[in-house]
């Protein structure tokens, strides 16, 4: 799939004894979303990813609440890291890489991502409360720790400081957004190339 191209689409269904979860991506799209995971919180930070990487997303979650938000979180960013794979195709034209500094209010976080098809993460984020709301602060690492594995992609997050869980949160979503949007993006002078001199960027 040339990623100059329009419709850069993809659809993941999942589903197993604790989830069900349906995710469409369009890579080319302005940031609208239809979210409901049954996880406020998440369905918050999973808004912002979309709206600040310009990526469409409609994720439609059901899982073990019952028990916790654990898997609920972590299967929505397999399904979602998939959906985007799929969406990039052999990932031809691409701008490949970026990396951004983001500030909200008192907080500062750095992303960087290299949309290699070798899926890797450096997690630099600390929380200091155990919970935002009811929402367990360690489920971000994890979210992007199955985003990452499933989308092939490097990703480095580092949070340089902050005071506010919520912030500290949003800020990593957010950037790695930003990143995302700028490394998926269409290169007009390698159009129709994979940026690699390995010739591959699927593994």
């Amino acid at each position: 799939m040339d990623a100059a191209a329009t419709g850069r689409k993809a659809s993941v269904s999942r589903k197993t004894n604790e989830t069900s979860i349906e995710v469409t991506v369009d890579l080319d799209g302005a940031g609208r979303y239809d979210v409901a995971t049954g996880v406020g919180f998440f369905d918050h930070m999973l808004e912002q990813l979309s709206r600040h990487s310009l990526i469409d997303m409609v994720v439609k979650a059901k899982g073990d609440l019952h028990i916790d938000d654990h898997h609920t979180v972590e299967d929505t960013g397999i399904a979602l890291g998939q959906a985007i794979a799929r969406a990039l195709g052999d990932r031809k034209g691409i701008a490949r890489y970026a990396s951004i500094d983001l500030a909200m209010d008192e907080t500062l976080t750095r992303a960087a991502v290299d949309v290699s098809g070798r899926p890797f993460l450096v997690w630099n984020v600390c929380f200091c409360s155990p919970k935002i709301g009811m929402f367990d602060t360690e489920l971000v690492r994890e979210f992007f720790q199955a985003l990452a594995q499933n989308a092939g992609i490097t990703m480095h997050v580092t949070n340089h400081y902050g005071a506010n869980n919520h912030h500290i949160a949003e800020t990593c979503f957010k950037a790695v957004a930003r990143v995302l949007r700028t490394a998926i993006e269409a290169d007009t002078r390698q159009a129709g190339t994979v940026p690699s001199t390995k010739g591959t960027l699927n593994g």
